[in-house]
């Protein structure tokens, strides 16, 4: 009975606290919130961060996450006990999980901009982001288990850290975005320091069932200035510039990868249909152009019986082949100018067999035969010549379609893996040969 006492009691002035905190102005109010601010720069070794890959850790993440989103009301419970969306069958989708003793207490998904878009498309518009340089990705499906949601962050901070390290050094991502509940969005702006993508609420989101929703953005490559700005000059518990930026975790297991890929797949074929044809429905209840995009994505033998049926009646959806692994391998090129051979760096972000699509900052000769050279990883080097055939100069940097002349061995087995590989384990597995 005293337990109880004191937990109403705490309840009660804890909303007190947040009602008067409420009434100050909007600069004042977000200089308490970042006052609150506790990140433990050295959190217990009894907590692990690492990518969910397992069907057991899958599992458990989407269950933590269909109890808090039950718990909100952003959802209706489910049979399966498990949230599971169509976002969370791309290969671009990376779902990260806190492990506590073992069992999954935090969860939240990273959702990279692919074929389907991402899920606050549907209310937000992006194309300002998508005019600027650097890709986007989408923080979604954020979970802490019921046991540790008033722990002060404990949880909640190691995941974010988590997630900014991934999305800076192994994801490819400049922009994030968030649809988040209204009562939920100046912790992001005050703490984290995200800007809103349009001054109004949206007042029902499909995807969180009818609740509403306040959109905002954070440029990754501009949060470093805003975070030192803000942070450097706290003590380290309060420091999230060092906590994000220098501090070292050893808590966190980040993927193995040999090879400058940009995300981190890990649905097999039996994963793929446990989860959205077993466990769920989700597979069955997509359109047309949902399930023909799939079908596009995984597209080896192994993935034809678990992915949901093409109807015979569809009218054609012109749907390209879209790969499973993105890469980021920073490459030049050496052209015979007029003063001798100019060197030109460019990134190669896109391979096949006889071809590539590289991203430049400068001006490169079309139709014209140079040499190439690629760093497909931190110990492996391609050598061939290469021809530019086209540009697509989206405003802020050149895209350029490449065919290759004669691709040497590293190239040929590298891509070669790539396209027989189901997951970022396979891909390893199936270069080791190139030692």
């Amino acid at each position: 009975m005293l337990k109880r006492v004191r937990s109403l009691a705490r309840k009660y002035v804890h909303q007190v606290i947040r009602k008067l905190i409420s009434w100050l102005p909007r600069k004042q109010r977000f200089e308490v919130f970042r006052s609150f601010a506790d990140c433990n720069p050295a959190p217990s070794q009894r907590l692990i961060l690492k990518i969910a890959e397992t069907q057991e850790e899958l599992e458990a993440c989407f269950a933590v996450l269909h109890d808090a989103y039950v718990d909100s009301g952003f959802m209706k419970p489910d049979p399966s006990g498990m949230r599971v969306t169509i976002y969370h069958a791309l290969p671009t989708t990376t779902t990260l999980c806190a492990k506590y003793d073992g069992q999954v207490v935090g969860t939240i998904s990273l959702i990279r901009e692919s074929a389907l878009g991402v899920p606050l498309q549907t209310i937000f518009d992006l194309s300002p982001l998508r005019e600027k340089e650097g890709y986007i990705a989408e923080v979604s499906a954020l979970a802490i288990h019921r046991k540790f949601r008033k722990t002060g962050g404990t949880i909640l901070f190691p995941l974010m850290k988590f997630m900014y390290e991934y999305c800076t050094t192994f994801f490819d991502t400049r922009h994030l975005v968030i649809a988040v509940n209204p009562s939920h969005i100046e912790m992001y702006e005050s703490l984290l320091f995200f800007q809103r993508l349009t001054a109004t609420m949206v007042e029902s989101y499909d995807f969180v069932n009818g609740a509403p929703a306040i959109g905002a953005t954070l440029d990754l490559k501009e949060a470093p200035e805003v975070f030192k700005k803000q942070y450097a000059s706290k003590p380290p518990h309060r420091n999230l510039y060092a906590y994000f930026l220098t501090v070292k975790m050893p808590n966190i297991q980040f993927p193995n990868r040999r090879f400058f890929t940009t995300n981190d797949p890990v649905l097999t074929p039996e994963l793929l249909n446990h989860f959205f044809n077993v466990r769920t429905k989700t597979f069955e209840n997509l359109s047309e152009r949902q399930k023909a995009l799939l079908h596009s994505i995984y597209d080896l033998p192994d993935y034809w019986s678990v992915l949901p049926a093409l109807s015979d009646n569809r009218e054609d959806i012109p749907i390209r082949r879209h790969q499973r692994f993105s890469v980021k391998c920073p490459a030049k090129i050496t052209v015979l100018a007029a003063d001798g051979p100019q060197e030109i760096l460019i990134e190669v972000i896109e391979v096949s067999r006889r071809g590539f699509q590289a991203r430049a900052h400068d001006l490169l000769p079309l139709n014209t035969w140079c040499d190439m050279t690629v760093q497909l990883g931190k110990a492996d080097i391609s050598h061939f010549r290469a021809l530019a055939l086209r540009e697509n100069n989206n405003g802020f940097l050149g895209y350029y379609g490449f065919r290759l002349g004669e691709p040497d061995t590293i190239w040929e087995k590298f891509v070669s893996a790539l396209y027989r590989s189901t997951t970022y384990t396979d891909l390893e597995s199936a270069t080791r040969f190139l030692s």
